[in-house]
């Protein structure tokens, strides 16, 4: 039982304590955190762990990044319940944290009463060890970067879950869940442009920037969980729309006038420059004066439209996505010789 599960069973006083760190919280990190080891659903005789695992749609890319919504009161899941434990490995994760809690001479007298009264009423039906095969015991888990507040979500003690059942509890693991959480894990390509000029480009002269279809296509990712009696899962993909240009300074002109450049039909954006072009190119940008000694740091950043399906026929929407790159461009004035 990791120390972030240790902080929502216990009363309000010994999670600032915990928060803060101390003793008991030090005792109890290095007795639990890390006691589930498995990535996935195994099993290994009578010890089950249930995690929810990610497949992804292709290999990590050179200069990939996660994407961030648009939408900033959007966030991923930052905690629900699902499997945990079986009835055995439950007993003595509960043995373990109360000899942690009430053997911690910093713990405070609260929160060894308080695990001492949970730790009772669950030994009272002996932790359901006589439904071994039966069901199993469901907890919170969190999100890594969850603050306090967000845990506070999952505040519920541990729970006893037939199998193939689906407990009605807000927060139980679902598929909407799961796409919130494979929502997190995209990561999509880098949207460092082609140019033209490729290395130095010169005031008034219009540059051409554009994104090969290649690296520029749908990005998806699977999140599953599989139990006893349960597999659930959802699997979201990010589609390109367009691409916005910032050009690292006023004195600047884009094309197209928002810098907003579209998603063409083969899937690439803008156009390659092609000797003999002339005139604005539908994707780029023309700078108005040097940059003197130093560079312009271009941004690019892509927008992708998020969508998933899961388990049952669900799906729906997410927030639109975003990642950017920066690339310096260098820019010098055009020399003239009058004679």
């Amino acid at each position: 039982m990791k120390v972030r599960r240790v902080l929502v069973l216990l009363t309000s006083s010994f999670v600032v304590l915990l928060a803060a760190g101390g003793p008991a919280a030090a005792q109890i990190h290095s007795k639990f955190d890390g006691s589930k080891k498995d990535t996935s659903a195994s099993t290994n005789g009578n010890k089950v762990a249930a995690r929810v695992s990610f497949r992804y749609s292709s290999p990590g890319i050179p200069g990939s990044g996660p994407i961030a919504s648009v939408d900033t009161n959007w966030t991923p899941p930052p905690c629900w319940y699902q499997p945990a434990y079986t009835a055995s490995e439950f007993r003595d994760a509960r043995q373990g944290l109360w000899s942690a809690v009430v053997h911690d001479p910093g713990a405070p007298d609260v929160a060894r009463r308080d695990i001492s009264q949970q730790n009772q009423g669950y030994a009272d039906d002996n932790y359901n060890i006589d439904k071994e095969k039966e069901g199993m015991w469901w907890d919170a888990e969190y999100s890594p970067d969850a603050t306090l507040a967000e845990m506070q979500k999952c505040n519920k003690p541990p729970f006893w879950v037939k199998n193939g059942e689906t407990p009605d509890v807000p927060q139980a693991i679902k598929p909407e869940i799961l796409a919130g959480l494979a929502y997190q894990q995209i990561k999509v390509p880098g949207t460092k442009v082609s140019l033209a000029p490729a290395d130095v480009t010169k005031v008034n002269l219009p540059t051409w920037a554009w994104l090969e279809k290649a690296k520029f296509k749908p990005v998806s990712v699977t999140a599953s969980l599989d139990a006893p009696g349960l597999h659930i899962e959802a699997t979201a993909t990010a589609t390109p729309t367009g691409l916005t240009l910032e050009p690292g300074t006023q004195d600047a002109t884009l094309f197209p006038a928002n810098g907003q450049c579209a998603l063409n039909g083969d899937g690439s954006i803008g156009t390659r420059w092609t000797k003999g072009a002339s005139g604005a190119p539908p994707c780029g940008v023309t700078y108005l004066r040097s940059s003197g000694d130093g560079t312009f740091d271009l941004h690019a950043t892509a927008t992708w439209k998020i969508a998933w399906h899961g388990s049952g026929g669900t799906g729906g929407d997410l927030p639109d996505g975003q990642y950017g790159n920066n690339q310096p461009v260098k820019v010098q004035e055009v020399q003239a010789v009058n004679r």
